[in-house]
C-alpha cells in the first residue's frame, strides 16, 4: 500500500521541508510531490497542476496533501478536492508532520492522516529553560 503526498505551500516552503526530511531520512520513502503557489499565480493555472500531480501520484490507496496554512490560497486549492474519498487535507505544514508521515509509509490514507495531525501538534513545543549557565 502506498500513498501519495503532495506538499501546496507558499513559495518554496514546501520544497525546502522535502528536501531536509530527504536529508534527514536518507531517502523518501513515499512517492511525493511538491506544488509551490507564489502570489502572481492565478489560482485557476494552480487547480490545473494541482489536478495533474494527483494524477501522477495516484496509485490506487489514496493522497494525503500537506499545507502549510489553513485559509491561504494553497489551503483553498487543496480543499477544492477534499470532497474526493482517496485525498485527506492537512493544514500547517510542519517539519515534525512531515517526517511523521514519512515515517509511517505503510499505513493507509486515513491512518496517514492521523499521523500528520499528531505529528504536527506533537512537533510544536515550548523549550523551558533547564537553569544551565555558561558563566
Amino acid at each position: 500500500m502506498t500513498v501519495g503526498i503532495l506538499l501546496v505551500s507558499h513559495n518554496n516552503i514546501g520544497t525546502e521541508l522535502i528536501n531536509t526530511a530527504r536529508q534527514m531520512l536518507s531517502c523518501c520513502p513515499l512517492p511525493t510531490k511538491v506544488l509551490s503557489i507564489e502570489s502572481k499565480d492565478q489560482p485557476e493555472a494552480i487547480r490545473l497542476e494541482l489536478d495533474e500531480d494527483l494524477k501522477g501520484l495516484d496509485q490506487g490507496h489514496g493522497i494525503l496533501i500537506l499545507t502549510d496554512m489553513f485559509g491561504s490560497t494553497p489551503s483553498n486549492i487543496a480543499c477544492a478536492v477534499s470532497d474526493r474519498t482517496d485525498i485527506r487535507v492537512v493544514s500547517g505544514l510542519n517539519l515534525p508532520m512531515l517526517i511523521r508521515v514519512l515515517n509511517y509509509p505503510a499505513l493507509s490514507l486515513d491512518e496517514l492522516e492521523v499521523k500528520a495531525l499528531s505529528g504536527g501538534q506533537e512537533g510544536v513545543v515550548r523549550c523551558h529553560h533547564s537553569g544551565y549557565s555558561s558563566k
